[in-house]
């Protein structure tokens, strides 16, 4: 969200943010990484033992079940899964050391254009009705070629004025992307598809890449909502 200076203040008041801290690399200046995980999470533990939101300690837990749980119920508030780590792990810096377990869900959303051949897609770009109009909230991971031709043999050329242009910014798909240049659609006539998606939904557009599923030829595409979350 990009905002005035001035509006700032006003603006940290209607959204307050929240810190959650998960671990500890240094104390009172002694550098930590090389103490295991369970270390440092000790002494982070003891730090935060006064703590009171908005500042707040992540839970950690070595009971499967209580994680299974987690997992299951979590999503809820908009968690996108579980971080996975070794108890004795040091701290290696550009080392990933971690699985990060995403929880996913189907969702419907409205395939009007893809990148590459109307006849060999190659990506989805998904829309959602917002605000009275189709707004691009992302685009999916690249097809396989089965995928690629069973959605291709649904796709038509758009019978009327189309809600989108042709040629969009990197940043329209991915807010994140370092990449600020042009990208080409194919646009199509509007349809309903169903993806998966993780729960990363910041309410106007998917953070990461959508996976393509089917398509819903039985669903209008103004049947299709936005996430409630």
């Amino acid at each position: 969200m990009v905002t005035a200076r001035q509006a700032l203040p006003a603006l940290a008041r209607e959204h307050p943010a929240s810190f959650v801290a998960f671990d500890l690399l240094a104390v009172a200046g002694h550098d930590i990484r090389a103490t295991a995980l369970a270390g440092r999470r000790e002494l982070l533990e003891h730090l935060a033992a006064d703590w009171s939101p908005p500042l707040n300690l992540s839970p950690v837990t070595r009971d499967r079940s209580e994680a299974l749980q987690w997992f299951e119920d979590m999503p809820a508030v908009g968690v996108e899964g579980l971080m996975v780590k070794g108890a004795g792990q040091e701290y290696q810096g550009g080392v990933r050391q971690w699985w990060k377990v995403k929880r996913r869900q189907t969702v419907d959303v409205v395939c009007a254009a893809v990148i590459g051949p109307i006849t060999r897609p190659q990506y989805v770009v998904v829309g959602l009705p917002m605000e009275g109009r189709l707004r691009i909230v992302g685009r999916s991971s690249a097809l396989t070629a089965a995928a690629a031709r069973e959605l291709a043999a649904q796709l038509h050329q758009p019978a009327a004025a189309h809600p989108w242009p042709d040629i969009i910014t990197e940043t329209m798909l991915n807010r994140f992307s370092k990449d600020k240049g042009p990208v080409s659609l194919t646009l199509v006539e509007p349809i309903v598809v169903e993806i998966s998606a993780d729960v990363a939904w910041s309410g106007n557009a998917f953070r990461h890449s959508v996976r393509y599923v089917r398509t819903r030829p039985e669903l209008a595409p103004a049947d299709v909502e936005p996430p409630q979350r």
